[in-house]
């Protein structure tokens, strides 16, 4: 089943109760929270203070990417806070797979997430001990950019992976330029966790968009 995880990257910051309270009454599943540290990705973003003030205000599930050179220092805190899931980049963990076991030892699911250069033979060794692999879609760092067509190939790599382990659990998520057109090929390609910023925040019926895009 597919599921919806509006950005809050894209969400107007000035108005964020609003925000989250309209996004979860038009439908959408979890919240996609993009935690930046300016050194690993050219950008900076949300810290623990704002995510866990924003907690209260909305019952949706929580999906915390974390595009920093340290993921392994975030784990006690927001494990505190009560996320979901908690992904890293395999590019920024030298040793993944214990990082993946203190996700999980603190009560969260973990994700794996891949930049556009990084090939899914990156997961081989970990993806049985993981919840969740994310495919960039987008070079990682702003909101807003165009979908790379080739993600397309990439979903399909990690769907055969998973289907070659026997793996049933694992869940593909896609993230960047995920709008009601582009979502048609992920879908079929085995995606099932659709990120989307600005077409859910931007359109003027959020519900119609987040229903397309789980069609």
């Amino acid at each position: 089943m597919v599921k919806v995880l509006p950005s809050m990257l894209s969400a107007n910051f000035a108005e964020l109760a609003k925000e989250l309270a309209d996004i979860e009454q038009c439908g959408a599943d979890m919240l996609h929270i993009d935690v930046m540290d300016g050194h690993f990705v050219p950008n900076l973003t949300f810290g623990t203070p704002i995510v866990k003030a924003i907690r209260p205000y909305t019952t949706l599930p929580f999906d915390v990417h974390f595009m920093v050179t340290n993921p392994e220092t975030y784990i006690d805190e927001y494990a505190n806070i009560g996320v979901e899931y908690f992904t890293f980049h395999v590019e920024a963990a030298p040793h993944a797979h214990r990082l993946i076991q203190q996700i999980k030892s603190s009560g969260m699911k973990a994700g794996v997430a891949l930049n556009p250069s990084t090939p899914v033979a990156m997961l081989e060794n970990i993806i049985n001990d993981l919840d969740m692999v994310l495919i960039m879609s987008v070079n990682p760092g702003y909101g807003g950019q165009s979908f790379i067509p080739r993600t397309i190939d990439k979903i399909k790599q990690v769907s055969s992976l998973l289907k070659l382990m026997d793996n049933t659990h694992v869940v593909i998520e896609v993230d960047g330029g995920i709008n009601t057109t582009t979502c048609e090929a992920v879908k079929r390609a085995g995606a099932e966790l659709l990120v989307a910023g600005s077409a859910v925040f931007g359109a003027r019926d959020r519900a119609a968009v987040i229903k397309q895009l789980k069609a």
